[in-house]
């Protein structure tokens, strides 16, 4: 009853544990080890009380404390589990050991996908593989699934991944601003700033915190993106603040592993194509210039035009 509220004169014996084919006494009774029978096969082990094998509660017990002691911190796992699994677990083990054995259980909801509860038996699940054909990356799949908080159904689409890919467009084009303003701005050994010109380390942090409060956090990132844009726009960021900005902004991705792109190592050939654009600007052949600037866009590249010279930018 530690992680759910049961209702045990509500319960009927067996109903949970039929498989399990034995009596219990109790409602709130479990298996810690069965007897050998003959549809087990080869799955059985001897033991001082005959051949059989592990409940499955105990074989959590038992893997969880070899690997990270008799009390641990985190302990994940669906909705679905709290009981009897996770139920069974605290009292085999805790049983077993006197001590505490977990201190902050965390239960996932269920994943839905396009509106459905995803099974097998429907069919209605993506794998990476799937969904990389259709031309999504890796860091789009993972920067979806991170917006919904961990206690929430979450309906994962293909729109909410287009969606994603548009959200990680906007941080890679502030952050990528950033990085030609600031790149050389602070020292190596300078200390970390603190604060960023919105507090976003201290915003995220407080939201990741409140029980990862993953919409507040990312609501803190867009904010400073929002406001990190406005004054790239009217130029009133210094290279020390792009600077600053750039370290809380390795920060808060330390946490949320979406690696935002750098710069893309440009093809020998790409280059010289760009050169020989410059050199038909500077003689005015502008048929030759867009001709080549069309020849670029269909090798997957699109050149800029700034006041510090060309740009080349991967499509």
């Amino acid at each position: 009853g530690q992680l759910l509220k049961l209702n045990f004169d509500g319960m009927r014996a067996g109903e949970r544990v039929s498989a399990d084919e034995y009596e219990k006494e109790s409602v709130a009774d479990f298996a810690l080890w069965k007897a050998r029978v003959p549809d087990d096969g080869d799955i059985f082990w001897p033991s001082p009380f005959g051949e059989g094998r592990p409940g499955w509660h105990i074989e959590c017990s038992a893997m969880s404390m070899k690997v990270l002691g008799e009390s641990f911190d985190l302990h994940l796992g669906g909705e679905d589990l709290k009981f009897p699994h996770h139920e069974d677990e605290i009292a085999q083990s805790e049983g077993a050991t006197g001590k505490p054995f977990v201190k902050f259980w965390l239960h996932g909801a269920h994943l839905l996908v396009e509106g459905k509860k995803m099974s097998k038996s429907l069919g209605n699940f993506f794998t990476l593989r799937d969904l990389m054909a259709k031309g999504f990356t890796g860091r789009e799949v993972r920067y979806l699934l991170l917006t919904a908080h961990y206690r929430e159904t979450f309906n994962f689409t293909l729109d909410g991944l287009a969606g994603a890919k548009t959200a990680l467009a906007r941080i890679d084009e502030c952050v990528g601003k950033l990085r030609e303003i600031g790149r050389d701005a602070l020292p190596r050994g300078q200390a970390d700033p603190q604060v960023s010109p919105t507090n976003l380390l201290a915003n995220f942090t407080a939201a990741i915190s409140d029980d990862l409060n993953i919409s507040a956090a990312w609501g803190a990132v867009f904010e400073w993106v929002r406001e990190t844009n406005k004054r790239l726009a009217d130029n009133s960021l210094s290279s020390t603040d792009a600077a600053a900005n750039l370290v809380a902004w390795g920060k808060i991705d330390s946490v949320l592993g979406i690696s935002v792109k750098t710069e893309t190592e440009i093809p020998a050939e790409i280059l010289a194509l760009a050169e020989a654009r410059t050199a038909a600007k500077q003689a005015k052949d502008f048929k030759r210039s867009d001709a080549i600037r069309d020849e670029l866009k269909s090798k997957g590249w699109v050149i800029e035009d700034s006041p510090k010279g060309i740009k080349l930018k991967k499509m």
